[in-house]
């Protein structure tokens, strides 16, 4: 009896150890990362949704697992903007368009021709102005900006003739991401804007519901625009941005160990984002002429000339939308780095 009695026993701390066992594992924290790039290695998000991934679960011994979700598989911009404000999502890296109904702000940086490079918009970015809006964003929407990288520089492109000047885009039908301000950018110089959801673009293009789009190097061969698209035009109106942004709640449950090694791991993520796709912007005309695509590239008086018909447009929208301090704000920044250089 007795030996029946200890056999039960030992059985029951087994089980318990093993309960206990399944419990740690189960209670590991997990971190559900979405982004809306392809899943492969050449796409700058999913590269850097990978170091993320390992420098994490590796630094942390694996008591943080995270979860990575690409091309949309999580929900369009906005629906994944709601959930990294609800904290359904813990991770995003959202593009610039989607962030624009949850926090208004940010569409300043979508203001056209402000920044001359990769340089000035990092300084700025990374300087006083981004970390004022990174405390303004955490302080009205509960979701904590760590930081940006790059969407690629934005141009035009299309499948009806070469753009040279904002007169050739008279009677365009051009897709832009969700936001007003990219509307606003295209009516000014003469076209006709249609939001089409980033999942959605590649049919659009390839049915002809759009006759044209805007957008970076890396999102037109990644999502291979470049099929339905022949002419692109280099006039580099938008330098558009990838926010790297966390539930704050999500963000302060973690111990003080574990912020310290997701913002460290953000940072590298982020290094690998910015440095990929730069890359391919320095290289837009070759790595679009591989892809059968007319390239022109305007030159500085051509460009001047679009700026002159869209900046001034947008910057009036932008000052009585979200506010002239955020306007000036970000012109006042680009001319202290200016000063600076």
């Amino acid at each position: 009896m007795f030996r029946t009695t200890l056999k039960h026993a030992l059985a029951a701390v087994g089980l318990a150890a093993l309960m206990s066992i399944s419990g740690a594992a189960l209670a590991a924290t997990t971190i559900k990362y979405a982004h809306f790039q392809a899943a492969n290695d050449n796409a700058p998000a999913q590269a850097a949704a990978l170091t993320f991934k390992k420098y994490v679960e590796s630094k942390t011994g694996g008591d943080v697992e995270v979860q990575i979700y690409p091309a949309s598989q999580l929900g369009n911009g906005v629906e994944v903007m709601e959930g990294l404000r609800l904290g359904t999502i813990q991770l995003a890296v959202v593009h610039d368009g989607a962030i624009a109904p949850v926090y208004k702000p940010f569409q300043v940086f979508s203001i056209p021709y402000i920044f001359d490079d990769q340089k000035m918009a990092w300084n700025v970015l990374d300087g006083p102005f981004g970390q004022k809006m990174a405390d303004d964003m955490l302080a009205k929407t509960g979701i904590r900006l760590f930081g940006m990288a790059d969407n690629g520089i934005r141009h035009f492109t299309n499948s009806k003739r070469p753009i040279r000047s904002p007169d050739d885009m008279k009677g365009l039908k051009i897709r832009v991401q969700p936001g007003p301000i990219f509307q606003k950018l295209v009516e000014s110089l003469g076209a006709s804007p249609s939001v089409v959801p980033w999942p959605e673009l590649p049919g659009a293009l390839q049915q002809g519901v759009v006759d044209g789009q805007e957008n970076g190097v890396t999102n037109i061969i990644n999502a291979s625009l470049y099929q339905y698209q022949d002419y692109v035009t280099l006039d580099g109106h938008i330098y558009s941005l990838h926010a790297y942004m966390m539930n704050n709640r999500f963000y302060e449950r973690l111990s003080s160990d574990e912020q310290k090694v997701v913002a460290e791991g953000i940072k590298r993520a982020m290094k690998v984002h910015r440095e990929m796709t730069s890359d391919q912007d320095r290289n837009a005309k070759e790595l679009l002429t591989e892809k059968g695509m007319q390239v022109t590239e305007l030159t500085d008086d051509q460009e001047a000339a679009f700026r002159e018909r869209a900046q001034p447009t947008v910057k009036a929208w932008a000052e009585d939308e979200i506010g002239k301090e955020w306007v000036d704000g970000l012109f006042n920044a680009i001319q202290v780095y200016k000063e600076g250089q």
